[in-house]
């Protein structure tokens, strides 16, 4: 195996929480970051999530990952969970409801261990399903680029490793692992592709797992730079919850369908998307009905509005001063001071360090479509947007989320997080925001 391949996503210092199922795969990776710990300047934990789906084998393998962790002193997060309520309750498939239930307790599990990093044991076959998954439902770039090696804090060392190589690290070191039944269950489509398809593949081309890698690769450039087209179009011209609609058509198809989905905040199908788009070469006002949404179309301008979507105006706020934000029944007092490390973990106090403000006030807004930040204690970056999910906010509370922001991003989000450039050191000059109801009267 080449460690080189592997150890490229991850960074001295970092500390890494390895996804252990006790299948081969996870096995693999958890021995390796475990072994090369000291080498690559690793320290590495371990966390398993029993999905409550196979009974006493599902107990067997929560057992056997404790007991290999426990036998080297590897910290071990466990957590035993009930996907199939979750699925009925969510009207998510067993799949899907697994997939979500084992990211929140990652995420969580990362946090309570104090890890930078999550990594998952994806493999180069994994990818290679993935890709012919996505191609038979038709997907699009963003499909077809795979299984992404980095997302967040998530990163998927063994990508590039093909099976045959973690199977033969398997039995170099005499490692243990789990075998899940259900991987021979031909009713899950990424087994029928796996038993069945990717061996007529092999046939055709045995290095057709490295192939598709290669293939993924480029597709995820594409869509990359793509992607980051449609942001930076967003970024200079919307205004006012609309974009033009002259300088939206004069894009092309694959950049302004990719705007579309940016300002709609949702998962449109294709068809929605062409839908957008034929509307916006119609003249005078107008309106469509998309899932969950109403666009306008005024003036020359698209409007994205979503049913009665709580608008909070862009307001300023200097150090002495008190600002009310009625929609949300809020005040907000600014002041400076000398930070003392008096945190209020209430999310009702913030203080931001104020050699880190730029500009000549903060704003308090609403969210903004591309908003990003990072948050403090993560060591990444994240969207708004996937911050509200991990929160598990919904619509409504996604739209009342107060922000403050100067001119350079995001300082925090109210209830939520604050970015790292905003915390202050001890004695350090900061300004505290302090929030009240306007109900109080102090």
């Amino acid at each position: 195996m080449n460690n080189e391949r592997v150890r490229a996503l991850l960074p001295p210092g970092s500390r890494v929480l390895c996804a252990v199922s006790g299948g081969s795969d996870s096995m693999c990776l958890l021995h390796l970051l475990w072994s090369k710990r000291q080498d690559w300047g690793l320290a590495v934990c371990a966390a398993h999530y029993e999905h409550g789906l196979r009974g006493e084998d599902s107990l067997r393998d929560a057992a056997f990952v404790e007991r290999f962790c426990r036998e080297r002193g590897i910290p071990c997060a466990i957590e035993h969970g009930d996907a199939a309520a979750y699925a009925a309750e969510k009207r998510l498939g067993i799949e899907e409801a697994a997939r979500e239930l084992r990211y929140a307790f990652l995420e969580r599990a990362a946090d309570e261990l104090g890890c930078d990093l999550i990594a998952t044991a994806h493999n180069a076959d994994d990818n290679a399903e993935t890709l012919l998954l996505n191609l038979i439902r038709g997907s699009g770039l963003r499909g077809l680029g795979g299984i992404p090696p980095k997302r967040g804090r998530i990163v998927r060392p063994l990508l590039e490793v093909p099976r045959e190589e973690i199977a033969a690290y398997l039995s170099e070191n005499g490692l243990p692992h789990t075998e899940d039944r259900s991987n021979e269950d031909e009713r899950f489509r990424r087994n029928l592709v796996r038993r069945r398809l990717l061996p007529l593949l092999w046939e055709m081309n045995p290095a057709f797992v490295r192939a598709a890698g290669n293939t993924a690769q480029l597709l995820r450039q594409d869509e990359d730079c793509l992607a980051a087209l449609a942001e930076a179009f967003v970024a200079e011209h919307y205004r006012d919850d609309s974009v033009p609609v002259g300088k939206l058509l004069e894009l092309h198809p694959a950049i302004s369908s990719r705007v579309v989905r940016i300002l709609c905040d949702n998962s449109l199908e294709r068809e929605h998307v062409e839908d957008v788009l034929k509307f916006c070469r119609g003249g005078g006002l107008g309106f469509l009905d998309l899932p969950g949404q109403r666009l306008r179309r005024e003036q020359g301008r698209l409007f994205f509005t979503q049913g009665e979507k709580l608008f909070l105006p862009e307001r300023e706020l200097r150090p002495g001063e008190t600002l009310e934000i009625p929609e949300l029944g809020l005040r907000v007092r600014a002041d400076l001071v000398v930070y003392n490390s008096n945190v209020n973990s209430l999310f009702k106090t913030y203080w931001i360090k104020y050699e880190n403000i730029r500009g000549s006030a903060i704003l308090c807004t609403g969210r903004r479509p591309g908003d990003r930040m990072r948050p403090a204690y993560r060591g990444c970056g994240k969207s708004l947007k996937a911050l509200f999910t991990e929160a598990g906010m919904n619509s409504a509370e996604r739209e009342s989320a107060l922000v403050f922001r100067d001119e350079a991003g995001i300082l925090a989000v109210h209830d939520l997080a604050v970015d790292e450039r905003s915390l202050p050191g001890e004695g350090d000059t900061a300004l505290r925001l302090t929030l009240t109801t306007l109900e109080d009267e102090t």
